[in-house]
């Protein structure tokens, strides 16, 4: 491989610098060289580090000056430029990559890893959910604020509540072809009946209603299909993977020209989050015991059982694994969106960390869509915390129906900045709790909704990295996992190197065929 020499982006000094000289390792000449040579491959990550940092001043700096909300956004526009930019890239990523990596994996590697894959992303989400509720009874975040209100907080003009959907309906969206074809969701309409004796009855009617955004679900499930297609083509799908292939690898060139614009537009999506805010001693104080929850419920999920569990598999540092991944985890900490760091996080994982671009290309993709770590572990903290604020005491079976309903809800919550909130008003529904304390929720949900993006990225990338190893091993022992598309050798074509490694071309053993065979294989083809 071309990275023998290279752990996660870190060159080894002593094989790679020279044994004697003015160079060498133990030298000033030799020390400066490997500073700069750090620095150098670490550029982005510095610069995006620097970016939130900037922003951070930023917004701390122009709070003083009382800045209009027109001003506001004017300084918002470079980093919702950002966000536009990640956002314009997802659709030929998700589709190009899940297509790509669907074709070069035979029906058994892709059973096996989807199911391996299906396992961890339940796995995970199920104990996240239950170290948030466990966090939640011993912390108490409602207790002592049941007087707490809306209007406290300044949020009077922060609109009404979402509205809660009935638990079936919910599930009927994400399961059935609704939310696979359209971004669709129920929407109910109140009927009011007046019968001849004077009752009137009111009838909550569902109906559905198309919302504004991707439906990322139905683009992923739509690439799995085409790929597992294209692939039982054998020969006659050939030609349109090579085109998903190629471009799949402009997509990621056109990645990595953007990931340059990130440090300047993380430095604005900061910085104008700061100034938007009113009074965060006021938010810190009423509902600093839920932030707390929720957060420390982010570290030890991110920094000790998803490490622990990508250890246990793969008896590797797991911390070694995210050193390569700073830029991505600055990314999701500043656009607080899974989707939009998905395009940075597929060339880190690629590039710093060495997983095979058929595993990340396929497994990622769907991480950022049905893996929500954080977005559970917030949602739990959240219902449980609204529970205290209205002084009900919850029941085994209430809490079994929070684990259940927030592992499965995390599933169909949007990749995007706030799209946790609206399934807690589905966890509510279910145990029976009012929703319009949902706009507490929603006053803090920027500063939660920051680590709850990170942890949601770290579990895809560590669950890449275990199917990663695991295929390894598998292929090691003579199993082999990744079955690549063959193809006969085409005269004037071009060379292996210039084409995906996705597809290969293998020549066929022996000597070199004639141009009589040639020109007889080529008319087949």
């Amino acid at each position: 491989m071309e990275k023998s020499n290279e752990t996660n982006g870190y060159l080894d000094s002593a094989q790679a610098g020279p044994a004697a000289g003015p160079g060498a390792p133990g030298t000033a000449a030799g020390r400066a060289g490997r500073c700069a040579g750090f620095l150098r491959r670490q550029a982005l990550v510095l610069l995006t580090v620097s970016g939130v940092l900037a922003g951070a001043g930023l917004g701390a700096a122009l709070r003083e000056l009382s800045l209009t909300r027109t001003q506001v956004t004017y300084l918002a526009f470079p980093g919702e430029m950002l966000l536009r930019m990640l956002r314009m890239i997802i659709l030929p990523l998700v589709v190009c990559s899940l297509v790509s990596g669907a074709a070069s994996l035979d029906a058994s590697a892709l059973g096996r890893l989807g199911g391996i894959a299906v396992a961890y992303f339940g796995l995970t989400t199920l104990s996240a959910s239950a170290l948030a509720v466990a966090l939640a009874f011993i912390i108490k975040p409602g207790s002592g604020a049941q007087t707490l209100q809306s209007s406290d907080l300044g949020l009077e003009d922060s609109g009404p509540p979402p509205v809660p959907k009935e638990t079936v309906d919910s599930f009927l969206d994400l399961a059935s072809g609704r939310r696979q074809i359209s971004d669709y969701a129920t929407d109910y309409r109140v009927v009011t009946y007046s019968s001849s004796s004077g009752n009137v009855t009111h009838e909550k009617i569902p109906m559905g209603t198309e919302i504004e955004g991707m439906n990322i679900l139905g683009l992923v499930l739509f690439a799995l299909v085409l790929g597992v297609a294209l692939k039982k083509l054998g020969s006659e799908g050939e030609d349109l993977i090579r085109f998903f292939n190629s471009l799949n690898e402009a997509t990621m060139v056109l990645v990595s020209w953007i990931m340059w614009y990130v440090p300047v537009g993380i430095m604005f999506l900061v910085g104008s989050k700061i100034v938007e805010m009113k009074d965060i001693i006021v938010l810190v104080t009423s509902l600093g015991k839920y932030i707390f929850a929720s957060i420390l419920g982010h570290v030890i999920h991110g920094g000790i059982v998803l490490p622990l569990i990508y250890f246990v598999f793969t008896r590797r540092n797991p911390f070694r694994f995210l050193l390569g991944l700073l830029a991505p985890f600055a990314t999701a900490f500043a656009t607080c969106s899974s989707s939009a760091t998905l395009p940075s996080m597929m060339k880190c994982i690629e590039e710093n960390n060495g997983v095979d671009k058929r595993i990340s290309r396929f497994i990622l993709p769907i991480g950022a869509t049905v893996n929500m770590d954080g977005a559970a572990i917030f949602q739990c903290v959240a219902t449980v915390f609204i529970a205290q604020l209205n002084n009900v005491e919850l029941n085994a079976g209430q809490i079994f129906t929070i684990l259940v309903t927030a592992t499965a809800s995390s599933v169909g919550a949007a990749g995007v900045p706030a799209g946790g909130v609206l399934t807690i008003a589905i966890i509510l529904e279910a145990i029976g709790l009012p929703t319009h304390d949902l706009s507490l929720i929603l006053a803090v949900d920027w500063i939660v909704d920051r680590t709850t993006t990170v942890v949601n990225v770290e579990g895809d990338a560590l669950g890449a990295g275990i199917l990663h190893h695991l295929n390894q091993k598998a292929t090691k022992k003579g199993e082999q996992e990744l079955a690549e598309v063959k193809v006969e050798a085409i005269p004037n074509c071009k060379s292996e190197e210039e084409t995906s490694p996705l597809v290969t071309h293998q020549n066929p053993p022996g000597p070199v065929a004639s141009a009589p065979e040639l020109e007889s294989k080529e008319s087949v083809l």
